[in-house]
């Protein structure tokens, strides 16, 4: 019941498609290297004791996410467009027989999770360990009997670079529970919710929804979360191959240590603009509301939250714009967009650095080294949460050789991910 089934598979060329199919590869080489490795890893860890009772292994996969549009517009209901990349946690699972689940992540110690306790645990906070009793607790939730299981996880999403490792991982779980435990019973959307459930929850960080559900449902989504319960998904099904262009998420090297601060000011101040008319979030209150009390908001609220309600409603608009360009295949209107929703990120929503630390302002040396080399040509924006991490390009496929030299030369090696968008969520690969 190990390993030796899909190990055939692989060395005979039989998996091949399936991972072209996945990772948008003409020379699946790299993908089957990997699958082997995780392959391994699961017989040097788990091949003595994978005994009569386990399951029969299989392989899973989620990718990461990069938001496309909507930036900082989901946690005031708003809409989003994003999108699942090449990058992805692949794990070879399979179920053990008890109430344990055994986890061994490369470069980290062995995680044991007993399942059938529910609690929170405060020393798990923060931790993996408490996303996956999360997970499980909402799946039982559900009416669901989630049992152990041991898997082995390598990952190509690097961690802190705004590409939602993160969430990939509560998909990555979410499937694996569902698949061996649930029948498939779960679809990407609930999954999302459950991986969110287990983030606010026992990780104890208050999330929203697009990173999880951009990492489950794949490919490109833009979802209007006004129903907050019920978000509504549109799929985009655009070929960024064919555009043209090249995908480009650059590291900007920019420390995260002593920003929360920062972090949590960009939502407290939109709903303080909300709180003014009664209301919990930008989306209950119009565009035409806002502006018509802009004087008595700018005394009860302060400038910056006005300027960041104002980026709210136009980058509202501007996903509605990004999608129908994406529906249309017109990437140029799409890229102008872009540009403009970079530009709003910086003068409205002011998260590309620190109003504290106006000396460390690496994601808008980022954008400035990105804008010289593209010359006028693609586009660039902040991506994500901003003051630090990461920032998007869209390069001509031409030049992407020379910007990718050029902005490492800057950053430093490795900062530039040359990216596709894959056209699958978290999956069961076989």
């Amino acid at each position: 019941m190990g390993t030796e089934k899909l190990r055939k598979q692989l060395e005979s060329g039989a998996l091949d498609m399936r991972l072209r199919e996945i990772y948008l590869s003409e020379d699946p080489a790299e993908q089957r290297a990997r699958t082997r490795k995780v392959l391994d890893m699961y017989d040097a860890r788990f091949g003595q004791d994978n005994g009569p009772v386990c399951g029969q292994v299989e392989l899973f996969s989620a990718p990461g996410r990069t938001e496309l549009g909507g930036n900082h517009t989901d946690h005031q209901r708003g809409c989003v467009l994003a999108a699942s990349i090449s990058l992805d946690l692949m794990a070879a699972a399979a179920p053990n027989g008890t109430s344990t689940v055994v986890l061994e992540s490369e470069g980290y110690d062995v995680l044991r999770i007993d399942i059938s306790d529910e609690t929170v645990h405060p020393e798990e906070v923060n931790q993996t360990a408490s996303l996956i009793r999360g997970i499980s607790a909402a799946i039982r939730q559900r009416g669901y009997q989630p049992q152990g299981f041991n898997a082995c996880v390598i990952s190509d999403v690097p961690g802190g670079s705004g590409l939602s490792s993160s969430a990939a991982f509560e998909s990555l779980i979410g499937v694996i529970f569902n698949h061996m435990f649930c029948r498939d019973a779960l679809d990407a959307v609930e999954i999302a919710k459950i991986g969110q459930y287990a983030e606010n929850v026992y990780y104890g960080k208050p999330c929203g929804l697009m990173d999880q559900m951009a990492c489950s449902v794949g490919g490109v989504i833009a979802i209007d979360f006004e129903q907050q319960e019920n978000p509504q998904i549109t799929r985009a099904p655009f070929s960024f191959a064919d555009s043209g262009y090249q995908l480009c998420i650059i590291d900007s090297g920019a420390d995260h240590m002593d920003l929360t601060e920062d972090y949590a000011a960009v939502p407290a101040e939109m709903k303080s603009i909300a709180n003014y008319f009664g209301k919990e979030v930008l989306r209950e209150v119009s565009e035409e509301q806002f502006y018509d009390q802009i004087v008595s908001l700018r005394n009860a609220c302060g400038d910056r939250a006005v300027l960041r309600a104002s980026h709210f409603y136009r980058e509202n608009e501007r996903v509605k714009a990004e999608t129908a360009a994406l529906l249309a295949g017109d990437f140029q209107t799409y890229l102008h967009v872009v540009r403009e929703s970079g530009h709003s990120s910086f003068m409205y929503l002011q998260n590309v650095f620190s109003s504290r630390l106006p000396g460390k302002q690496a994601v808008a040396v980022a954008l400035m080294i990105a804008e010289h080399i593209l010359g006028g040509e693609g586009a660039c924006r902040v991506h994500g949460g901003g003051f630090a991490g990461t920032i998007q390009a869209f390069v001509p496929k031409d030049q992407v050789e020379e910007f990718r030299q050029e902005m490492e030369r800057v950053l430093g090696e490795g900062s530039c991910n040359v990216l596709q968008i894959r056209p699958y969520g978290g999956i069961v690969i076989a």
